[in-house]
């Protein structure tokens, strides 16, 4: 048999009981809170639901532009800056990653 040496000494038995029971209650408590739920929707999600917010057939139409010649990208939060946010030139880091 194992024994754990950092455990305490004395009447361990009645202490392990404990621990078992009290697990056990917890593992009843987070099933029951789980069928709750109901369904498979997480409660973030619900409370973040938007009215007539269906976008799933939507096309995003977005212009992009190619890095510019006054701007960086940080190596540290790679994000693309104009030239007066560069904190240090030989890193290439912008002054919000550098503070």
């Amino acid at each position: 048999m194992a024994r754990d040496f950092d455990a305490r000494r004395g009447a361990d038995t009645d202490d392990d009981d404990l621990q078992e029971q009290s697990l056990e209650s917890l593992k009843a408590q987070r099933v029951g809170a789980a069928a709750d739920l109901g369904d498979d929707m997480d409660p973030l999600e619900a409370e973040l639901d938007l009215p007539d917010a269906d976008l799933r057939d939507e096309e995003l139409a977005l212009r992009v532009l190619p890095r510019q010649a006054d701007e960086f990208t940080c190596t540290s939060c790679f994000l693309v800056h104009h030239r007066s946010q560069l904190a240090d030139v030989r890193r290439t880091v912008c002054a919000d990653c550098a503070a």
